[in-house]
C-alpha cells in the first residue's frame, strides 16, 4: 500500500465539513477490519484508510495546519500502514472496570509479545511490538499497543488459496484464539497482501 503524503489529506476547514460523512466511511470499513480475540482484546487491522483517519483526526484535535506539523504526523502514521507483505494491527486490551483494569494490566505484562498469527500448518508469526516506544511499565502494560506481523511468501499464496488463519494470544494469563474470521474480513486482509 502506498504511504501517505500531504495530498492525501484534507485540509482543517474541509474536513471540519467533510468529517461526519468520512467517519462515517471509516466506521463500517473499521468494523470489517475488527476481530476479537476473547473476551478482553480486540485487533484492528490497520489500512492506508484507518490511518489516513487517524492523522486527519491528530491535525484536527491538535490544530496542525504547518506543513512541518503535517509531515511530523505522517512520519509518525505511516509506518502503520502495510507495506503488502504484513499486516499491522491496534490492540486493544479492554476492561471495562476502571477500579480492577490496573490489576488486570498487570497480570497481562507482556502480552504484546505473545499475539500471533498462523497460516494453515507454519510456524505462528509473532507481533513485532510497540516500534514506536514502550508502553509498558514496571507495573503493568498499556491498554493499546501497535503490532506488526511479517509474513513470508509461501504463507501470503497459502492465504491465497483459503488457508486456514489463527489470531491468537499465548499469554500465560491470557490464551486465546480466533479461527473463525467472517468472509469480509479474510477478505479485506488477504487485499493487504498485495
Amino acid at each position: 500500500m502506498q504511504k501517505l503524503t500531504t495530498a492525501d489529506l484534507m485540509p482543517l476547514e474541509t474536513y471540519a465539513r467533510e468529517r461526519q460523512t468520512f467517519r462515517s466511511k471509516v466506521i463500517a470499513h473499521k468494523k470489517i477490519r475488527t476481530v476479537p480475540v476473547g473476551p478482553n482484546t480486540t485487533w484492528l487491522f490497520e489500512d492506508r484508510l484507518t490511518i489516513q483517519y487517524q492523522v486527519q483526526e491528530m491535525l484536527r484535535t491538535e490544530r496542525i495546519f504547518e506543513p512541518e506539523g503535517i509531515a511530523e504526523e505522517l512520519h509518525a502514521y505511516n509506518p502503520l500502514i502495510p507495506d503488502g507483505r504484513n499486516w499491522t494491527v491496534t490492540l486493544l486490551v479492554e476492561f471495562a472496570d476502571s477500579a480492577t483494569r490496573p490489576h488486570h494490566l498487570a497480570r497481562l505484562k507482556g502480552i504484546e509479545d505473545r499475539c500471533y498469527v498462523q497460516v494453515a500448518d507454519f510456524s505462528r508469526v509473532y507481533a513485532i511490538a510497540d516500534e514506536d516506544l514502550e508502553r509498558e511499565n514496571e507495573e503493568k502494560t498499556s491498554s493499546v499497543h501497535f503490532l506488526r506481523f511479517e509474513l513470508t511468501e509461501a504463507m501470503v499464496g497459502a492465504l491465497r488459496s483459503s488457508a486456514r488463519l489463527v489470531v491468537g494470544i499465548d499469554h500465560a494469563n491470557y490464551t486465546h484464539a480466533n479461527d473463525a474470521l467472517p468472509e469480509a474480513s479474510r477478505k479485506a486482509l488477504l487485499a493487504d497482501l498485495d
